[in-house]
C-alpha cells in the first residue's frame, strides 16, 4: 500500500494533475494496481461536459501512465520525469464519471534500459472503462 503522500514522493506531479489516489498493489519491475477516485470537483469536469460530466479518455490513459511511473520508479529505475513515447491499442469501453473508482492495473510488458512498455486496464465496478499499451522513457534533469 502506497498513499498519495508517498506517491508524491516519488512523482513529480501535484494537483490538479496528480491522478492517482493510492497504490494498492505493487510488485517491482512486473505490476501495480492503484486507485483514483473520481469526483464532481475535478477541475476538468467543468467543461466536459456541463449537464454530462464524463472523465477525458486522454485523463484515463494518463491516471494509468502515472500507475507506471510509480511502478518504475519503485523498481530501480533512475530518473525524475516519465514522457510518453506512444499510446496504441486504446479503446474506450465505458464512460467514467464522478463517483466512480477507478481500479487502474498496470502491467511491464518490456523493459531496456530508461525505456519501458506498459499494458494497463482502467476498471469500474469490475468492468474495463478504458484499455491501453503505452511506452514511456524516463529521463533525469541531465537527459531532457
Amino acid at each position: 500500500m502506497m498513499d498519495v503522500n508517498k506517491i508524491q514522493e516519488l512523482m513529480p506531479h501535484r494537483y490538479p494533475f496528480l491522478m492517482v489516489d493510492r497504490i494498492i498493489e505493487l510488485e517491482p519491475n512486473v505490476k501495480a494496481t492503484a486507485i483514483k477516485n473520481v469526483t464532481i470537483n475535478e477541475p476538468f469536469f467543468q467543461g466536459h461536459f456541463p449537464g454530462n460530466p464524463i472523465m477525458p479518455g486522454v485523463l484515463i490513459i494518463e491516471a494509468m501512465a502515472q500507475v507506471a511511473g510509480v511502478l518504475a520508479f519503485s523498481s530501480g529505475i533512475q530518473g525524475d520525469t516519465v514522457f510518453f513515447m506512444s499510446i496504441e491499442k486504446a479503446k474506450f469501453r465505458k464512460p467514467v464519471v464522478p463517483g466512480d473508482q477507478l481500479r487502474m492495473e498496470v502491467k511491464v510488458v518490456q523493459q531496456r534500459g530508461n525505456v519501458w512498455k506498459f499494458s494497463g486496464d482502467a476498471m469500474v465496478d469490475g468492468k474495463v472503462a478504458t484499455e491501453a499499451e503505452f511506452t514511456a522513457m524516463v529521463l533525469t534533469k541531465e537527459h531532457k
